[in-house]
């Protein structure tokens, strides 16, 4: 991040293109440079030799001294020899407000792609171009042809499309909204959305929440990195246009048909911790309300205030799946004592046209209290009773000695304005309609529901051998080299098998005959399948026959299967037909698939199965990997979960197994990038068994030759099963050394708990009187492509146990990375650290890293040996505190490495 963090604090900056004439580009763009006079200026424009008084130069590589920044705001024919020069001038970035690229057709996409292979020969980062720059209030940073910039606040806004991204903050203005930091990324041609949070999360601790208006993500597996990091600490709201459906691409699959750009955007969204809005106005709410810290519990609410109003405020929570909370008997006698006899006695609580600022006062207070409400909608009208600032100095009295949030609906004209004013002032949500007060109550909780569940600790999973690959890839390669790219079913059910998903195998028959005998050895009834590699929905075209009860039967219906596939696809090559055991008694009909989505790669779809998949469209989206909280979430997100815990006198599902299928079918997209699309319809449950009675999987070729990763069709990086090993522990103690997983919470905070004091304030700098799960989640839920956390786990009465853990954190460019070990007292001074240490350094020269760094308190004498002993250098930080560095520019001294071991 080193050159973008110069960038966005630069102390020289040079404009290309500067200008005096009034209107122009360069004109504004140098006004709005020379506000800060902390940086200097050098205007470029080789026909002028002063620019508003300000020294003039004909070109920037003839600038004196360094140029930490350039603006180039010159005709777009001319940006690619302008950024050659800067280049040339050693600039570390550059912003290009330039128009005229990708817009106007290919010859613009030419210049694009000449300026992005330019800015990487020279290391340099390009903003844009055909952005409006950015803009730092707070340091009074304008790189920008906007004419009015925002006001200093604490909400960083990032936006795609620089026209949009202006009228939002021009409406931000006038709605009296700050920012910490502006950016409009126009093309992204380098610098994108994962590159800005990354920026904000590590230099900018102003911003407590990121604005986002996206029209495409940009290199999706930085972005999900950044964003989950980020949002797990502060929020991020995203606006992106496109909720309509596209018109539909040719698919193979019925996941192909549902699992739209859109619907995938929402599913990373989710699984990033990342609130989506619908409208503009949306975006700033909830940046105010989830930044408030009071975020609901539950969806379960209660209404005080105006009849009318609350009646819509109702109608409102109804429609977007919150509750109404059921007082409790003590909240309703309570009440009782307040409230006028003829009150409505139930919430909502209505307050009519005589009521009293007291009455709010004892209602709220009331409401708030009871353990069945998580919040409280409170909603206001005129009244000669009670002044709208005397309301609304009492309701902000009350939210401020309650963690519940409060929001509040103040309807009128001037009468009511100085109270809205009051709650502004107090950090109060306050809103003109009882709908836009509901969706941000909503948006809340639904926005703590994601978060929660997100990191919620999975279940362990029962232990499984990793599946027999061989013949897998040697099916793939079949197919490949006869330019096949759709497997027959019973190749796809193979894949499934292999993963511990049970199918229906079928068996392939040529004619009736043979059909029938493999039918007798099966027993009846059976179901028969056309087998061709041109059928993509055998359905569709009369290829499926069920329930065949007998030889008899078979002959008719095979004769019938044909006849139907010729009349509806003639030119289909037929291969045969396949037999299968049927099913019987059905209770469900599930859908599993996934398919690779143009910006996300490979999503994952559960639903509704059956032949209405496509008109009920009742699914969920998710990406891989999963694990078994992961795996509920997405069930929970359908009808089909809902169903499965008993519908019409069905018997329940065993959802745990359910969700085990669905675990074992990620693993099985995570380790085959050359699957497309696939398809498991139905997956049938009946009597607690499950089978996938269908199955299709359609492949591409993947060439890895010069891939970054070994799973380039991923957005999160999956579980680094490489990285584990086994080692002794001295004298004779086996210990595994694997990566660690979101489901080994426990034994960390086991690990943790049987600590010593002094070991636990040596390791994280400060005593720990507890150890919550909201701090066990930085180290149990981890992305691989970022960090590398190692555990060592030996088995003790027959039973797993966490000895020992290792990190190391990788900074956003993957430059660097910063080591952390611990080792629990019982196991100190066998040489487990020194093992951590080299594993570590392994990793940091297998990603390429440059340098390696630790922090080690003065006492932690131990820990400082082993350093010493790799051959880091020291630093004195602080009085208390030493850094270790190591640069990783050659092999690792072994015999430096392997002495002292048992320090």
């Amino acid at each position: 991040m080193g050159r973008i963090q110069t960038m966005f604090n630069p102390r020289t900056i040079a404009l290309i293109g500067a200008s005096e004439k009034p209107g122009t580009v360069g004109r504004t763009t140098l006004e709005n440079l020379l506000c800060s006079k902390k940086r200097k200026i050098y205007p470029i424009n080789p026909a002028r030799e002063f620019l508003l008084g300000i020294k003039s130069y004909s070109d920037i590589t003839v600038v004196p001294g360094h140029v930490d920044l350039a603006v180039i705001a010159t005709p777009a024919y001319s940006v690619p020899k302008m950024v050659e020069k800067c280049g040339l001038a050693g600039v570390d970035g550059v912003v290009i407000l330039s128009a005229g690229f990708r817009e106007t057709g290919e010859e613009g996409k030419l210049l694009e792609d000449e300026i992005g292979e330019i800015g990487k020969r020279y290391g340099m980062r390009i903003l844009g171009p055909n952005c409006v720059g950015l803009v730092r209030p707070s340091t009074n940073l304008k790189v920008t042809l906007l004419e009015n910039t925002p006001p200093p606040g604490d909400i960083a806004f990032i936006s795609q499309s620089a026209a949009l991204g202006s009228a939002i903050l021009d409406w931000a203005a006038d709605a009296g909204i700050g920012f910490s930091m502006f950016v409009s990324l126009g093309d992204m041609i380098d610098i994108d959305f994962g590159d800005m949070i990354d920026f904000l999360e590590e230099y900018d601790e102003a911003t407590q929440s990121v604005l986002i208006y996206m029209e495409s993500v940009g290199q999706a597996r930085k972005f999900m990195s950044a964003a989950r990091r980020f949002a797990r600490r502060k929020p991020i709201i995203v606006l992106k246009p496109g909720r309509s459906v596209e018109s539909a691409k040719a698919v193979q699959s019925h996941t192909g048909a549902m699992a739209g750009d859109d619907a995938v955007y929402s599913a990373a969204f989710r699984r990033a911790g990342i609130l989506r809005v619908e409208e503009i106005a949306e975006l700033f709410d909830a940046a105010e309300v989830l930044c408030s810290g009071k975020l609901p519990q539950g969806k379960r609410v209660a209404i005080i205030g105006s009849a009318g109003l609350s009646v819509m405020t109702t109608d409102s929570v109804i429609k977007r799946g919150g509750e109404l909370a059921a007082l409790s008997p003590e909240s309703t006698g309570q009440l009782n004592t307040v409230m006028p006899s003829y009150w409505n006695k139930a919430n909502p609580v209505y307050l009519r046209g005589g009521a009293t600022v007291e009455q709010y006062i004892h209602t709220l207070s009331i409401c708030i209290k009871d353990k069945a409400v998580d919040g409280v909608l409170v909603n206001y009208v005129p009244l000669n009773s009670a002044s709208s600032t005397e309301v609304a100095q009492a309701v902000t009295d009350i939210a401020g000695k309650t963690s519940k949030p409060i929001i509040a609906t103040w309807t009128g004209g001037k009468d009511i304005q100085e109270g809205k004013q009051t709650f502004l002032k107090h950090g109060i949500p306050v809103y003109d309609t009882p709908e836009e007060a509901v969706r941000s109550y909503m948006n809340m909780y639904n926005y703590k529901r994601y978060l929660d569940r997100l990191y919620e600790t999975p279940a362990q999973l029962p232990e499984q051998d990793a599946p027999p690959k061989d013949r897998l890839k040697e099916i793939l390669r079949n197919a490949l080299a006869q330019g096949q790219t759709l497997l027959n079913e019973q190749e796809s059910k193979e894949f499934l098998l292999a993963y511990g998903i049970p199918v229906t195998m079928p068996q392939v028959a040529r004619n009736p005959e043979e059909a029938a005998v493999i039918a007798e050895k099966m027993g009846y009834p059976v179901v028969i399948k056309i087998v061709s590699p041109d059928l993509f929905h055998k359905m569709d075209v009369g290829g499926v026959m069920l329930g065949i009860e007998s030889s008899n039967d078979m002959k008719s219906a095979y004769a019938k299967l044909i006849e139907n596939v010729k009349k509806h696809a003639p030119a289909a090559a037929l291969s045969g037909v396949a037999v299968e055991k049927m099913m019987i008694d059905v209770d469900y009909e599930i859908l599993l698939g996934a398919k690779k989505d143009k910006d996300f790669g490979s999503v994952l779809l559960f639903g509704t199965g059956g032949t209405m998949t496509e008109a009920i469209r009742d699914y969920a989206i998710g990406l891989p990997p999963l694990n078994k909280s992961l795996a509920t979430m997405l069930m929970e997100d359908t009808k089909a979960y809902r169903m499965l815990q008993g519908f019409r006198g069905r018997p329940t599902a065993d959802l745990q197994r359910v969700e085990e299928i669905i675990v074992n079918f990620s693993n099985l997209v995570v380790d085959f990038p050359e699957i497309v699309e696939i398809d498991v319809n139905p997956l049938a449950i009946s009597a607690g068994n499950v089978a996938a009675l269908d199955a299709r999987i359609v492949i591409e070729r993947v060439d890895m030759t010069g891939a970054s990763s070994a799973h380039p069709h991923l957005a999160i990086s999956p579980y680094p099963a490489k990285y584990i090993s086994s080692w002794m522990l001295p004298p004779d103690t086996k210990v595994i050394l694997r990566p660690i997983r979101p489901e080994d919470e426990p034994a960390k905070y086991e690990m943790l708990f049987s600590s010593s004091p002094d070991s636990l304030r040596t390791r994280f700098f400060s005593p720990m009187k507890e150890i919550p799960h909201k701090f066990l989640i930085y180290f149990v839920n981890v992305d691989y492509d970022r960090n590398i956390s190692i555990i060592a786990e030996i088995e003790e009465n027959k039973k797993k146990k966490m000895i020992g853990a290792a990190s190391i954190f990788m900074n956003a460019d993957g430059t660097s990375g910063e080591l952390a070990a611990f080792v629990h007292d019982a196991y100190q001074g066998r040489g487990l650290g020194p093992k951590f240490v080299h594993i570590l350094l392994d990793i940091a020269r297998e990603k390429s890293l440059h340098q390696v760094r630790a922090e080690v308190l003065r006492e932690n004498t131990r820990m400082a040996g082993i350093f010493r002993n790799f051959g880091f250098s020291a630093r004195h930080l602080e009085a208390d505190v030493i850094e270790y560095r190591l640069k990783l520019n050659g092999p690792l001294s072994l015999l430096r490495a392997s002495s002292n071991l048992f320090l």
